[in-house]
């Protein structure tokens, strides 16, 4: 399974069943609201607080998603999933709803490939034959926690990024229709000494060029192999200074095919500065938008590169540089898999 240092190959392809997609008010007025199962209209999803209602919507990815499939909740062995907040406590309570046992990440907006790289890996090892694999986030919730709450109506700079308020989740199967998970890069910290909280795109962006550079050369694939290599959220600062450095590491890739979950989820003219960001953004863009025009057959082979901030607010009233990850994921359809 281990392809060079980083990089596995998963020989038997799990298969990602179905999927489930959450979102809020901003984003069904955004470029793809299609790409949701529900849209909700209130922030709140009338609950008590911004973090029970990211809670409600991972419960309603994951329950959309096994609803999708016809099987049984209780035929699923795992639930791996991840938040921005404290403790990620939203999906922690969430797990506790659902009632399936519960592997709880960390890797910021990096979660959604780590979970989904992490399920693949345990059923291509036959170590379970169905796992629900997602990610959440809540506009409102994480900029209470990491910046101002909205209500204080703070400045922002224009490299800031929108949180995105939604959930995203995927039943990945030992075997079944759907497309299949081919291999994983898992990405190393990237440390660039940056200390701005409010430029988490360029911050991430080397994360992304490493991990990219890393997969291509440990499947042994030239860029051209992929229909579409997706970033998670870099938006437009992070996306040309990652261009930037591989074009400097001579990695020949297409611009028109490199794409980003943070600039295509929302439509020009949305107030969100630099792009989108959060732990959902990446999740509900690849679930619900890219992983449909595959099932269209307008794409075949895409390189998910979900890339993560790994401060917290201690570590940035400290002063403490912002440690990146970036984890990649191929999904394949189609005969010609390698």
């Amino acid at each position: 399974m281990l392809a060079g240092h980083q990089t596995w190959i998963f020989n038997n392809k799990p298969v990602i069943l179905t999927t489930g997609t959450v979102g809020g008010p901003f984003e069904s007025n955004g470029n793809i609201p299609e790409a949701f199962d529900i849209l909700h209209d209130d922030m709140w999803l009338k609950q008590a607080s911004f973090e029970k209602a990211q809670q409600k919507m991972m419960e309603e990815a994951c329950q959309i998603a096994i609803k999708k499939s016809q099987i049984e909740k209780e035929q699923v062995q795992f639930f791996i999933s991840g938040d921005l907040i404290n403790q990620i406590t939203p999906t922690s309570f969430a797990a506790t709803t659902m009632g399936i046992p519960y592997f709880g990440l960390f890797s910021a907006c990096a979660t959604s490939m780590e979970s989904l790289a992490l399920s693949a890996a345990i059923i291509n090892g036959d170590g379970a034959n169905y796992i629900l694999s997602g990610s959440s986030s809540h506009n409102a919730a994480t900029e209470k926690q990491f910046r101002y709450p909205t209500e204080y109506g703070g400045q922002k700079p224009p490299t800031s990024q929108w949180t995105v308020t939604g959930a995203g989740c995927a039943l990945v199967a030992k075997e079944g229709n759907g497309p299949k998970i081919t291999s994983a890069t898992i990405g190393k910290v990237a440390d660039m000494g940056m200390t701005d909280p409010f430029n988490m795109g360029g911050a991430m962006a080397a994360a992304a060029a490493d991990t990219i550079e890393i997969h291509l050369r440990e499947r042994n694939v030239d860029p051209s192999y992929y229909d579409l290599i997706i970033t998670g959220d870099l938006g437009h600062i992070g996306r040309e200074v990652s261009l930037d450095y591989m074009h400097k590491r001579n990695i020949s890739i297409s611009e028109k095919n490199y794409v980003d979950c943070g600039l295509t989820i929302y439509r020009e003219g949305q107030p969100v500065l630099a792009g989108a960001s959060g732990s959902a953004c990446s999740a509900v863009v690849t679930y619900g938008h890219f992983l449909k025009q595959m099932a269209r057959g307008e794409i075949e082979k895409i390189l998910v590169v979900a890339t993560g901030s790994l401060h917290s607010t201690l570590s940035v009233q400290q002063s403490d540089p912002i440690p990146c990850i970036a984890h990649a994921v191929s999904i394949e359809s189609g005969s010609d898999i390698k």
